[in-house]
């Protein structure tokens, strides 16, 4: 009996081991894949900061889709810019030296990929509320630009004035502004080509192809930005071949 034992006892722990072994080297569910075009947009650009907070640079965002138009384009405004041209004195909000503005909201605008949809018939009051209106203050400080920038460019984004200005925000929100491009202390030289570049570092997944910066009397006017309805970056031909072409450009200080 314990001479049988001795030829059974080795073959069960071989069995054993066989069965081990092919439980470490068979089929297994597989891991779900690295998101690398995630991974590569969360990446800074070398020699840059990444200001962007953590965890939104490609995300999309939940806001009320509009219709009737194919994209959105967020037109900011270099404030000390337009002050220059129009409120010199500093009397109006918007140029006044106390609030410092930088780039604000010029409007948030419906867009095609030819062309432009303006001035559509709606059931909203072409009248923006000032209880509405106020809320907008912080990055759109002039009723009357609100009340222009709906009659003209909200009333065809298929929204109601409470949504469309939802989104306005929104858009706003999801563009960072690096440091650099917040507040200057003094007239400065620059060029389209360097502001782009630093948007670009500042927002992953916003592209040279999605952007644009208009000038005006040899200053920075306007910086534009294309998003798809759902506020992700996209391109936009029409909008970035009428950028800038003026390779010094003066941006005035902020007040």
């Amino acid at each position: 009996m314990i001479a049988g034992l001795s030829k059974i006892i080795p073959a069960v722990f071989g069995l054993l081991a066989l069965a081990a072994c092919s439980g470490e080297s068979g089929e297994k569910t597989p891991s779900a894949p690295r998101d690398t075009a995630a991974s590569t947009a969360n990446t800074p650009i070398a020699g840059t900061q990444n200001t962007k907070p953590a965890g939104t640079s490609q995300k999309t965002l939940s806001v009320p889709l509009g219709s009737g138009f194919d994209f959105y384009v967020l037109s900011l405004s270099w404030s000390p810019s337009w002050c220059l041209d129009n409120d010199p004195s500093g009397r109006s909000m918007q140029c006044d030296p106390g609030n410092n503005h930088g780039f604000i909201v010029h409007g948030l605008w419906p867009q095609n990929d030819k062309g432009y949809p303006e001035f559509c018939r709606t059931r909203e009051s072409d009248r923006v509320p000032d209880t509405l209106g106020r809320t907008l203050f912080d990055i759109m400080p002039s009723m009357g630009l609100i009340g222009h920038e709906w009659r003209k460019h909200g009333s065809c984004s298929g929204l109601s004035q409470k949504d469309y200005f939802t989104v306005l925000r929104a858009a706003r929100e999801k563009l960072v502004i690096p440091p650099a491009l917040q507040s200057v202390a003094s007239d400065q030289r620059t060029n389209p080509a360097r502001i782009e570049t630093a948007l670009i570092s500042a927002n992953p997944g916003l592209r040279p192809d999605a952007l644009a910066v208009t000038c005006a009397s040899g200053r920075v006017d306007e910086v534009r930005v294309c998003f798809n309805k759902d506020l992700s970056f996209r391109a936009c031909g029409e909008i970035d071949r009428a950028g800038c072409k003026v390779k010094s450009l003066s941006l005035p200080a902020t007040p």
